[in-house]
Order: structure tokens, then C-alpha cells, then sequence
């Protein structure tokens, strides 16, 4: 059985929860590698929609291990809210099932209160369009090794003194540079006192149980997207982690040899929510098509997604990153109704032709897409469940796509639902 990664190839909302989910049949186990709940990953079964931010999205799937590795970062109220809810739908979520790592950091209060202020305090275009959910505070204080991981949550002296510590300096920059009121150590422990005794239970070493399903095997799933890389995407509005598929072993706590099958999530055309440079973005009627479409609209936040041609000069950064084996597309079925598509295959940048993006600092707010024209179609392919079925000029799209970027398209999605879905390898 073969261990799969499961990535974003664009900057994010690529649908890889859909993917996930489908994929989980194929294994035992399913862990989270990185992130924390700016991440929205929305799964529609039998036409029910389930939106997930940080339990992986094969908790729906019966007898399937749920893990969250050590390189989330994990909200302990969203976390808990979260499990409430799918609760309430009848999906088990009990500690035999959905184990956090030791090693995992947690978001805490003041990283929120650090996140929104600081966004606040910026004006114009020195914004970067954070979520406001405490991500990159938390990134921040693991690597200077004063964060507050899920082990402490079951030793309560020590998570009081943690938080006692942290708002010494938390304090002084809420106080001074920001304006903002300070934040009480003794009342963020209370308000975290009852939920960290309610996941106590779900504590454990992910690297063992990884270990022990390798023999049915992992499925190790991404959430941001690759140019949403700390160090790889459109720096510096990029997320606070790495995306790509090499830090899955890290995120998880395995070695690299577990790493097969890569899988690289790949829209029809592009997506991109807040601030950052997008070459092939479309201000138009065509855009707005696709966002109404689409359903365009942040699962996190809400917020309206820009919309735009495929790129295939980001795709192909991907390819060099992630070195996927395949590639799903999805959302095949927004295009529909268009008579012509437009697929970006290089930029005009400083006077030459590139096929792979500027690595200078905003050096892709400089460049000019290079368009390939191809016949749209008008048909609804939504309900096409065989490749063949599907439009000829939808097939030569398709074909486009592998042809240039050298990657079988294995998976067509068709639609939101898990059925939804064309499989050809």
C-alpha cells in the first residue's frame, strides 16, 4: 500500500480536502503535516457539506487513524469546537481515532491578539491579508523555543508558567507598540484549564503510530498551498510554514524514504485570497464568471477569492518543488460556458521570456502572462463520471496540461461531491 502526499500546486483552495477525503479509502492512516486553521478544507458528501480546519479530512471515512503532526499548529478551541460539531453529525472523534502530537504548537490567545494588531498597525500595501488567526505569532515563538506545545496541556504547572512567561514580552508589545489592552496570564490559564483537561486523552507519539500503519498506509496531507511557502511562495505574502511536499516527513515525524506517491491538487484555472501578486488575475467579466462559478468565497474566512487564468509557469515551480506524481484537477466543470480559455505558459519579465518565476522579492507583481488560446465548451460536465464522456475540447485541455508540464492527470473532479469525480489511474 502505497504512502500518498497530498499538496496544493497554486496558492491554496485547490480543493485538496475533496481529495483527501477520496483518497482515504486507500489507507489507514491520514496525518496533518502543517498549518494550523487558517487552513478550510470542505468535503461534500451525499450533498452535505463538511468544512474542517484542522482534523484531516479522512475523519469521515469509518476505522480511518486521524493524526495531527508536529508541525501544525493547533488552536485548542477551535480544535475543540471543531470535534463538537462533527459530534453532532455522528462521526466518531474519540482518542482511539484522532491523536495529536506531543510536539504540536498551540495557539494561544495572546497570538491572535499579536496577529490582529499587528495587521491593524500596517497600512496600504505593506498588509499581507493574514487571517487573523495567531498563525504566524505561533510559528514565531517555536522557532525562537518559547512556544507552548500540546504535551504541557498535561502538565499544568508548567503550561501556567509558560503563559506567565510568554506575556512578559506579549505585554510590552501589545502595551507599547500597539495600544492594546494586556491580557491576564491567570485568566488565558483558566479559560485553557478545562479544555486542556478534555484533550489530555488525545496526546500521543505520531511518529509511532505512523510507524505501526506504514504497512496500510499514510496519507500525509497539506493545507496551504506551494506558493504560499515560507521560503518557496510569493515572499513575503506567503503563510508562515513550508507547503511543500519534503516537509511532510518533518511535519509528520517520519523519514523521507515513507514518502511515494505525490499528489499535486491543481484547479482548473486560479484562485488567490488577500494581499500578493497574481500574473494571470482577471478584473472582468470573464473573473467575475469564474468566482461566481466557482463559489468563490474563502472556507476560512469568507473572503471573496481573486480569480484568474490556469498559470502553468506557477505549476511548473510546483513541479520542480514537489516532484509530483500525478496531478488531480479540480473544478473542471466551472470552465463550462466559455467559448475560449486562455492557459499562461510563460512571462515576459525584464525584457526576456521565463518560464519559471522571478526569484527577486515581488518579482512576480513584474511580469506579463504569455497566453496559449484553446476552445472552450459550453457543455455541463458535472455529471460525467468516464473520461471519455467528457467534451472533446474539455479532453484537449486536459491533454494541454500534461502535455506542457510533463504530469499524468490521474483524477478529474467534475463537481463538489465526492462522487463528483473521474478516476484514470
Amino acid at each position: 500500500m502505497a504512502n500518498i502526499v497530498v499538496i496544493g500546486a497554486q496558492w491554496g483552495d485547490e480543493g485538496k480536502g475533496k481529495i483527501v477525503d477520496l483518497l482515504t479509502t486507500e489507507v489507514g492512516a491520514i496525518v496533518r503535516f502543517q498549518g494550523g486553521n487558517n487552513a478550510g478544507h470542505t468535503l461534500v458528501v451525499n450533498g452535505q457539506q463538511t468544512i474542517l480546519h484542522l482534523i484531516p479530512s479522512g475523519i469521515l471515512h469509518q476505522g480511518k487513524k486521524c493524526l495531527i503532526g508536529n508541525g501544525v499548529v493547533l488552536d485548542p478551541f477551535v480544535f475543540c469546537a471543531e470535534m463538537d460539531k462533527l459530534e453532532m453529525s455522528g462521526v466518531d472523534v474519540s482518542p482511539a481515532r484522532l491523536v495529536i502530537s506531543n510536539k504540536a504548537q498551540l495557539i494561544m490567545p495572546y497570538h491572535r491578539a499579536i496577529d490582529g494588531a499587528r495587521e491593524n498597525f500596517k497600512s496600504g500595501a505593506d498588509k499581507i491579508g493574514t487571517t487573523g488567526r495567531g498563525i504566524g505569532p505561533c510559528y514565531e515563538d517555536k522557532a525562537a523555543r518559547i512556544g507552548i506545545r500540546a504535551a504541557d496541556l498535561a502538565n499544568e504547572p508548567l503550561l501556567r508558567h509558560k503563559i506567565e512567561k510568554a506575556l512578559v514580552e506579549k505585554n510590552a508589545l501589545l502595551q507599547g507598540l500597539y495600544g492594546q489592552v494586556p491580557l491576564s496570564a491567570a485568566g488565558i490559564f483558566d479559560q485553557l484549564l478545562p479544555i486542556a483537561r478534555r484533550l489530555a486523552p488525545y496526546l500521543g507519539d505520531i511518529s509511532t503510530i505512523i510507524q505501526d500503519y506504514a504497512s496500510q498506509g499514510i496519507l500525509f496531507e497539506g493545507a496551504q498551498g506551494t506558493h504560499l511557502d515560507i521560503d518557496h511562495g510569493t515572499y513575503p505574502f506567503v503563510t508562515s510554514s513550508n507547503t511543500v511536499a519534503g516537509s511532510a516527513a518533518i511535519g509528520a515525524g517520519c523519514s523521507p524514504h515513507m514518502l511515494e506517491r505525490v499528489v499535486a491538487i491543481v484547479k482548473a484555472y486560479t484562485t488567490r485570497v488577500g494581499a500578493g501578486p497574481f500574473p494571470t488575475e482577471l478584473q472582468d467579466e470573464v473573473g467575475s464568471y469564474l468566482q461566481t462559478q466557482g463559489a468563490e468565497f474563502g472556507a476560512t474566512t469568507g473572503r471573496k477569492r481573486r480569480c484568474g487564468w490556469l498559470d502553468l509557469v506557477v505549476l511548473r515551480e510546483s513541479q520542480r518543488l514537489n516532484g509530483p506524481t500525478e496531478i488531480a484537477l479540480t473544478k473542471l466543470d466551472v470552465l463550462g460556458g466559455l467559448d475560449e480559455l486562455k492557459i499562461c505558459v510563460a512571462y515576459q519579465y525584464k525584457g526576456q521570456e521565463i518560464t519559471y518565476p522571478p526569484q527577486e522579492e515581488n518579482g512576480m507583481a513584474q511580469v506579463q502572462p504569455v497566453y496559449e488560446t484553446l476552445p472552450g465548451w459550453q457543455e455541463d460536465i458535472s455529471g460525467c463520471r468516464n473520461y471519455h464522456a467528457l467534451p472533446q475540447t474539455t479532453r484537449d485541455y486536459i491533454a494541454r496540461i500534461e502535455e506542457i508540464l510533463g504530469i499524468p492527470v490521474g483524477i478529474v473532479s467534475v463537481g463538489p461531491d465526492r462522487d463528483q469525480t473521474i478516476i484514470r489511474s
